[in-house]
């Protein structure tokens, strides 16, 4: 039966990177592995138990949320403009400044193609109008979407965290220096790319390049460009470390108190503030609790026709083996998939539990899961984040894979090293 269980997890995999509905597929192979067994029980007792979790849901719904209050109220417009407006002044840092500014706006904007979308509206034709290639100006704003893996709304984040019995904080405390560093390198390592190819000036400005989408004209107002920042830095004011605010104030708490005081500083009107943020936790449970649903179906059929226990017992035999799977699975099935999601979430719900057979943590093994699929998604040339790029620069999503790929690659090596 284990045989036919890891037939059925490559299947799945190659199905998911083909296309078809990740939560269908996640779901139904889970179902199918604990009938083969007999134990049917085990894929619906994993439903009821993940679609009603007392953590992940309120966590990831109300950050995603906030974030629709954001875009209700154009706040993340002014965000975006107040981050990107000083790097038109200075030519010499436009490659990596893209890719840094993205990487910060995603932390407060976590969506990938959401930031892509927001940032690259204004600076693709920036860059493009600088002399910059346009697939390099794409692929600048592309290598920074990895960003939301500091996010306290990050899905991966608030999972390990419910496996560690921990603050969500403190698994961001744990990867948030590799994390950080693996930002710089995609934005050395593209710069260098760059001006290896000669990609960096001297290119004819594309007209037809979109700019529209967000605010291109007028004054930032700055009040409005903090708002977004607001939870996060209620979360960071929060934790012991700092302890400045109660430590009893959570991640939904924190993005409760964003949308009021995005409501304050815009005056929008309080029912739209209301229907945006609901709206947003309903888009939230479906695409995001809904795949960790799926998964969590999926992760226990492996468990009950005993491919779990295998695995398990042939990681304990190889202390690389762990590490390069920890690394490299989810990094590559979201290369070839353009999603980090599943293959993360499969990865920690079915062995990161296990972590301390390994002589790991919980939150390490976790984190290098979670960071390893982001940079493997962020140069997927089906990414949904490389597609909106693409589209705003008109040219084909391939080739901003061809620019970003070798500091992916890097960033992965690293934050394995650093992490493990």
């Amino acid at each position: 039966m284990v045989y036919i269980g890891g037939i059925i997890v490559i299947l799945t995999f190659a199905a998911i990177v083909k296309g078809y509905e990740t939560r269908l597929t996640l779901f139904i192979s889970g179902l199918v592995m604990s009938l083969l067994v007999l134990k049917p029980m085990a894929a619906f007792d994993a439903f009821f138990k993940t679609a009603a979790h007392s953590t992940l849901v309120p966590i990831i719904c109300s950050v995603m949320g906030f974030a629709y209050v954001a875009k209700l109220t154009k706040c993340d417009e002014h965000l975006v403009r107040m981050l990107t407006d000083p790097l038109k002044k200075v030519q010499a840092i436009l490659i990596p400044g893209a890719v840094i500014v993205t990487f910060v706006i995603n932390i407060a904007l976590t969506s990938a193609a959401g930031v892509s979308a927001a940032v690259g509206a204004i600076l693709i034709p920036v860059l493009i109008r600088a002399g910059v290639k346009p697939e390099m100006a794409a692929a600048a704003v592309f290598a920074g979407t990895f960003g939301s893996v500091l996010s306290p709304g990050n899905p991966h984040n608030v999972y390990v965290a419910d496996l560690a019995k921990v603050e969500v904080m403190s698994i961001i405390s744990v990867h948030a220096l590799t994390s950080v560093i693996c930002g710089i390198i995609s934005a050395v390592a593209l710069s260098v790319v760059a001006h290896i190819r000669g990609e960096v000036s001297g290119w004819a400005s594309d007209s037809t390049a979109q700019t529209s989408g967000t605010i291109q004209d007028g004054s930032i107002n700055v009040l409005m460009a903090i708002v977004p920042l607001i939870p996060l830095a209620i979360l960071i004011l929060a934790t012991p470390q700092v302890g400045l605010l109660p430590k009893s104030i959570n991640v939904p708490t924190a993005m409760i108190i964003g949308a009021f005081i995005a409501w304050a500083v815009t005056r929008v009107k309080p029912r739209e503030i209301s229907k945006s943020f609901f709206e947003g936790m309903g888009y939230s449970y479906a695409n995001v609790i809904g795949i960790i649903i799926a998964a969590s179906v999926f992760t226990a059929g492996m468990g009950a026709i005993g491919l779990t226990d295998s695995l398990i017992e042939a990681m304990k035999r190889s202390e690389h083996v762990v590490k390069l799977g920890a690394t490299f699975g989810p990094f590559l099935i979201a290369v070839l998939g353009g999603s980090g999601d599943a293959a993360t979430l499969a990865f920690n719900a079915a062995i990161t539990p296990r972590a301390a057979e390994f002589g790991l943590s919980i939150p390490t093994l976790g984190s290098i899961a979670n960071l390893a699929g982001a940079l493997g998604r962020t140069m997927s040339p089906v990414a949904g984040a490389a597609i909106v790029c693409a589209g705003i620069a008109k040219v084909n999503p391939i080739e901003l894979s061809k620019r970003t790929w070798p500091g992916m690659l890097i960033a992965a090596v690293v934050a394995m090293l650093m992490l493990l």
